[in-house]
């Protein structure tokens, strides 16, 4: 017998999450529906992929959410009459997948299979990257700027060459750094660099 799929609907309309809801039954595909991400957020689930309808800064607010709990779940973005600026701001967001909408229940089975089968090769990668994210965000500029030349392997003083400041001032800016981070070590630091992307 084939293996009951979880779909976790982020929709504030009633009547489409009522329609998806239907579609899917027949694909054996659980539909657990949510009018939001903060009602998701009370009800937090175990398993399953996110299809969320996508509205400006929707993806971006899943994400963080995610980023809060722990817990990465591949999100599929949908909407009506997508524009490629939607689609490119949802996928730069972390959606691994848009549809537009209507979609036939057949195609949104698959979608869903699919973007399971990619979670388990994107899923912790997605979530180390996020998290990274999060905590370079809490760095100023200038404690950044340390940070990309120490991930690029530069001594204080050629980082302090390189921005115009003394050694024992770059010095003052990575132990900052560091703390902001929660890292132990100059390495851990790196890390958080290379997993947000800051460095390639």
């Amino acid at each position: 017998m084939e293996r009951v799929t979880n779909l976790i609907l982020i929709d504030s309309d009633t009547r489409r999450r009522a329609t998806i809801s239907h579609m899917l039954s027949a694909d054996a595909i659980h539909v657990e529906p949510f009018e939001n991400i903060s009602e998701l957020a009370s009800a937090w689930p175990r398993s399953g992929v996110i299809l969320i309808h996508h509205e400006a800064g929707a993806v971006n607010d899943l994400v963080e959410a995610m980023a809060r709990y722990g817990e990465w779940f591949p999100i599929v973005a949908f909407r009506e009459d997508p524009c490629t600026h939607n689609i490119v701001q949802a996928i730069l967001d972390g959606a691994i997948d848009y549809l537009p909408w209507p979609i036939s229940s057949g195609q949104l089975a698959e979608t869903v299979r699919c973007s399971i089968e990619r979670a388990a090769e994107v899923g912790n990668a997605k979530l180390r990257e996020v998290m990274a994210r999060t905590r370079i965000e809490r760095l100023t500029r200038r404690e950044r700027e340390v940070l990309g030349g120490v991930a690029s392997g530069l001594s204080n003083r050629l980082i302090g060459e390189k921005l115009s400041i003394s050694p024992r001032t770059v010095e003052i800016h990575r132990a900052n750094m560091l703390h902001k981070l929660g890292a132990n070590h100059t390495s851990d630091a790196i890390r958080i660099a290379i997993e947000a992307a800051l460095v390639h």
